[in-house]
């Protein structure tokens, strides 16, 4: 039985000059309505915990979480999946520093920009900022990684950012780390705190 995992795959592949097929099969058979794009596998582990909070399953609704694998790819995806494609509803999240990119991508697969929403800097940015430092560290002592963290903020290179800073950057140290906090985050928000761009993006769907 065909389900949204096998759906990610078959466009991925199709991405990286695959054949369109099997896409356009299982996401009729599926069916798809809507992809929200998603820069990375962090982001898309943040949304995908969100919705599981609020009870919520995105993949029953017809509703594809994607990660392109990078901001510079939402113009192929939007190709792929919007108007000239699939004609899929596309949504999803960017960064502040790559909304060039998503602009110029869906203008040119004639998509709608409206469903798109911004991070100041990036989701993990807003999730700190939305739980606080203090909260964060707490966190990351849950999860073991106090240790190393105290290791990171000792550097040289960390002493000249914010704590907020620090932090966002040591989440990026470590191959799956991003992921992992993402999900553990999203999972810590009081109901009232999620981002607006996340909690938007949510409330879109």
């Amino acid at each position: 039985m065909a389900d949204m995992g096998l759906f990610q795959k078959a466009v991925a592949a199709w991405a990286a000059g695959g054949p369109g097929d099997p896409a356009r099969e299982l996401a009729a058979q599926l069916p798809v309505r809507a992809v929200v794009l998603l820069e990375g596998p962090s982001d898309a582990a943040a949304v995908s915990a969100l919705a599981v909070r609020r009870g919520r399953n995105l993949a029953a609704e017809g509703v594809c979480v994607l990660s392109m694998g990078g901001a510079m790819s939402i113009a192929r995806f939007a190709q792929l999946l919007g108007p000239p494609g699939l004609g899929l509803r596309l949504t999803g999240l960017c960064d502040e520093a790559e909304r060039g990119f998503y602009t110029r991508g869906l203008e040119r697969a004639r998509a709608a920009q409206d469903g798109f929403f911004v991070c100041s800097a990036d989701l993990e940015d807003e999730l700190i900022r939305a739980l606080g430092v203090a909260r964060v560290k707490e966190l990351v002592r849950a999860e073991g990684d106090l240790r190393a963290l105290e290791t990171f903020l000792r550097q040289p290179a960390q002493q000249g950012r914010t704590a907020e800073g620090q932090l966002r950057r040591f989440l990026g140290t470590k191959k799956g780390r991003k992921i992992h906090y993402g999900r553990v985050l999203v999972e810590a928000l009081e109901p009232d705190r999620v981002p607006a761009p996340l909690d938007d993006l949510l409330t879109s769907l």
